[in-house]
């Protein structure tokens, strides 16, 4: 697939599915843009990156705050000379039954997965606009079909795939796609945070039996990110080892 010579930003890419998608993006070819909310995390990917024999530069921002997303692109346009590729990954969880979810819990997880999506693609859009092509890829999550525990999750998620449909006919005369994948469980650092209680019942739910690894979430990127997906756009593609097709109730 040819991804060689773009430029990519791959937002929250400081560890886990951001990360490998990072990448593996870059041993295709392109010119990453390593972003993370932790610096310290983006200079590491960053590093491990430049030591491959491939080109990135880490910037540090936070996806929810305007000024800091617009900072960050005008560094990938500087260090590059363009923004062909954005990968929104960045997101967080904070998982509360319905009675015991705060305002906050509520605001910042929003904030982070569904503002900090529209944000990026706002901007990566202005640049992609003028050089007529671009490739969105909104990570949602296998959530946004419910899952008891997860309102505010799940309603982000649920958000992002409808603000990628909606972005892929606004953009599609600019020979923009914008697409998505939903993730189910995936062996990353936050997966071994949960409670053994929590896996078990996710577990019990996996009609394959196993956990995702997050190349399987970077194989999807690639394909999406390809020059040979130009006709590809508006969709949303389940990486869930097909839990996707079960009631979100069947545990």
């Amino acid at each position: 697939m040819s991804i060689r010579n773009r430029v990519a930003v791959v937002t929250g890419s400081g560890s886990g599915i951001g990360e490998v998608i990072a990448k593996s993006l870059a041993r295709e070819g392109a010119r990453v843009v390593v972003n993370d909310v932790n610096s310290e995390q983006a200079g590491r990917v960053q590093a491990d990156i430049v030591k491959a024999g491939y080109e990135a530069i880490a910037v540090t921002a936070d996806v929810s705050k305007q000024s800091q997303v617009q900072d960050m692109f005008k560094t990938a346009q500087t260090a590059f000379g363009r923004v062909d590729i954005l990968v929104n990954n960045a997101g967080i969880a904070k998982d509360r039954g319905l009675m015991k979810l705060s305002e906050a819990d509520w605001d910042s997880v929003i904030a982070v997965n569904l503002k900090g999506t529209f944000l990026c693609s706002q901007a990566a859009a202005a640049y992609m606009r003028e050089q007529k092509y671009g490739r969105i890829i909104n990570i949602s999550s296998r959530a946004w079909l419910g899952w008891p525990g997860q309102a505010n999750y799940a309603a982000s998620k649920g958000g992002v795939v409808s603000l990628t449909r909606t972005l892929a006919l606004e953009l599609a005369k600019y020979e923009i796609t914008v697409n998505c994948i939903a993730p189910g469980i995936i062996d990353t650092p936050l997966f071994h945070t949960l409670p053994e209680e929590a896996v078990a019942n996710l577990m019990r739910a996996q009609p394959m039996g196993t956990i995702g690894k997050a190349a399987d979430i970077a194989y999807g990127a690639e394909f999406f990110a390809a020059d040979e997906s130009n006709y590809v756009t508006g969709q949303v593609i389940f990486i869930c080892g097909g839990k996707s097709v079960l009631s979100s109730l069947s545990v």
